[in-house]
């Protein structure tokens, strides 16, 4: 497989956290900042989307090779890791695969490892990513290896899960679920749909700093 370079943003100080986005790097720009004085954020831009690299194959375990190739660059042992939606996937792949890298986990509406057949259209003109690295999560979702969600109950990380409440388009008791079968998970639901940091950021900003 072709090494990914991926563009990424630095914001604060103190305790690193990298966030990953699901549509949109850009998104975790506000949370980053309400966080700066306790945080030295990194907000990657994942293999296929805005500057980082657009180099087949995509799919979450790509991105987690990414993700620890990220954390080597940057020289950290360990950070705490935060994905939303489909950046929440390659979250909890990697708290599973490479649990020494992983201090803390926010998982906030991140899809569970169940079969989901989401199937939404293209949206049309120029993207600010490839189609087909979205696309490669949806495939991953339609089927995914069943013994991912058996292997929740090995991340040894702490965990806060962040559900959306029933205007998400995710299965909320699938989410619970999730989070009871994580050691160390906590769960809070923030009623916003699936978009919790963009609709309700000081809400969210709350239960990380808590958390945390």
């Amino acid at each position: 497989m072709s090494p990914a370079t991926l563009a990424y943003r630095s914001v604060g100080a103190g305790r690193p956290i990298v966030w990953l986005h699901g549509a949109s790097g850009p998104t975790w720009d506000p949370v980053a900042e309400s966080l700066a004085g306790e945080h030295l954020s990194y907000i990657p831009e994942l293999r296929g989307y805005g500057d980082s690299s657009r180099l087949p194959p995509y799919g979450p375990e790509v991105s987690v090779g990414d993700v620890i190739a990220l954390l080597d660059r940057l020289g950290l042992a360990s950070a705490v890791l935060a994905g939303h939606s489909s950046g929440g996937i390659v979250a909890y792949l990697t708290a599973q695969a490479h649990p020494d890298r992983v201090s803390a986990l926010i998982l906030e509406e991140a899809p569970p490892p169940k079969p989901c057949d989401l199937r939404p259209s293209r949206p049309d003109g120029e993207l600010p990513y490839e189609w087909e690295a979205r696309q490669a999560t949806l495939d991953w979702l339609r089927d995914p290896d069943p013994t991912i969600w058996t292997r929740l109950a090995e991340i040894k990380a702490p965990t806060l899960v962040i559900a959306g409440g029933p205007r998400s388009h995710l299965d909320q008791d699938l989410i619970g679920e999730m989070a009871a079968r994580i050691p160390s998970a906590s769960l809070v639901t923030i009623d916003a749909g699936h978009l919790v940091h963009t609709n309700r950021p000081a809400d969210f900003v709350a239960a990380v700093r808590a958390f945390l």
